[in-house]
């Protein structure tokens, strides 16, 4: 992830406070972020703070986010021209470092279990990352098919630099604004290709991004929660190129679901000695309805990134 320092970041903005119920594992939250920055769009600064690009409602700038010296809050920086958007902003936000969960809720329920026992003990807290923009966290997810978390970051670097628009004024670590469903459905299979993806993965870039310009997947678009994900999960799952691993992620991150589950993710059955997904999602039925935390605690005690099976 690119360390963005640039005095430029702080010209014209404002500064505000998101609380969040205690404890928070900023640490993990942070690098599990930070592992998947899309290169020139998000970004760390010298402080440690999250920091990316927004487009939202029209209106553009940027957000640097940390944790406060004291209290039990977050800090937020954001450029003012982002004052008119800001309660969806926040709200997007809250999603993105899901200020809103329960953590006590969450570990009470998954420390019944022997195996989570351990892993929830050890890093409390502990949050499921969401999205700041629903399009670009599937779109991302569709990159990283079949391919490590780094090779994925790569690809959506190649990306933003062929697609996405430039932020007028932004430090060159934010260059560029999130890449839109429009212009990716504007373009050629040859030049999506042309970063490096096999001919089928650039057909199921351009089938998403038609979706989402289409108005067939207007989750990845609102600012609320949806109303039905398995509906959702149907929808997407029904594009070419997209598998069970791509639907449930992107419902766990992308719609903020807390009982998502990838039960075909190599790593979630590596932790779990071994299992099929079948027998993995048989064994997950008693983390319900708190299966993408327990997802979440899995993997951070692999230190593996998520992976998925097939696409």
């Amino acid at each position: 992830m690119a360390l963005l320092d640039d005095d430029r970041l702080h010209r014209a903005t404002v500064r505000l406070s998101l609380p969040y119920r205690p404890p928070l594992d900023w640490g993990s939250l942070l690098g599990y972020l930070a592992a998947r920055a899309i290169p020139g769009i998000e970004a760390l600064d010298a402080g440690g703070r999250y920091c990316r690009s927004i487009r939202l409602h029209g209106h553009l700038g940027y957000v640097a986010v940390g944790p406060a010296a004291a209290g039990e809050v977050l800090q937020v920086e954001l450029s003012a021209a982002l004052l008119p958007v800001l309660v969806p902003l926040l709200a997007r936000l809250r999603r993105l470092f899901d200020l809103d969960a329960n953590p006590h809720a969450v570990a009470e329920h998954l420390g019944r279990d022997s195996v989570l026992a351990p892993l929830v003990a050890r890093r409390p807290g502990l949050r499921v990352a969401g999205a700041a923009d629903g399009f670009e966290l599937a779109l991302r997810a569709v990159l990283g098919q079949q391919v490590t978390v780094r090779g994925a970051t790569t690809l959506a670097g190649r990306l933003a630099r062929l697609l996405a628009e430039p932020l007028p004024g932004a430090p060159p670590a934010l260059a560029y604004l999130p890449i839109s469903a429009d212009r990716v459905a504007a373009a050629s299979l040859a030049s999506i290709s042309g970063i490096g993806l096999p001919r089928a993965r650039a057909e199921c870039v351009l089938a998403l991004a038609r979706a989402v310009a289409g108005g067939e997947l207007p989750e990845l678009v609102s600012d609320g929660l949806p109303g039905d994900p398995e509906a959702f999960g149907r929808r997407l799952g029904d594009l070419p190129g997209i598998g069970g691993w791509t639907v449930e992620y992107v419902t766990m991150r992308a719609l903020h679901w807390p009982d998502a589950f990838p039960d075909g993710d190599i790593a979630l059955r590596k932790a779990m000695g071994g299992l099929s997904p079948a027998r993995l999602r048989a064994a997950a039925e008693s983390w319900r309805p708190w299966r993408a935390y327990a997802a979440q605690h899995l993997w951070a005690g692999l230190g593996s990134a998520p992976r998925c099976r097939s696409g």
